[in-house]
């Protein structure tokens, strides 16, 4: 009985743990929308597509997203 139980807590501590992981993931890729100089509304769009699709959304969004200014000019 204890070890059913002990089973259950440690699946509730990953899911918290990855869902926590998701929202800071999230939030930096967020920022990191707004600091290459995208509009708010493609922030935003970022933004819950990685709170959704945590691995989709991260991986499109790495694909296409903007150089930096400074890294656009070299």
């Amino acid at each position: 009985m204890e070890t059913n139980t002990l089973n259950i807590v440690l699946v509730l501590v990953l899911i918290l743990i990855g869902a926590i992981i998701n929202i800071i993931t999230s939030i930096w890729i967020y920022r990191d929308a707004i600091r290459r100089g995208n509009s708010n509304e493609y922030a935003l769009i970022v933004l819950f597509g990685t709170l959704f699709l945590p691995f989709i959304g991260g991986l499109v969004y790495l694909i296409i997203r903007k150089n930096k200014k400074s890294e656009r000019k070299k």
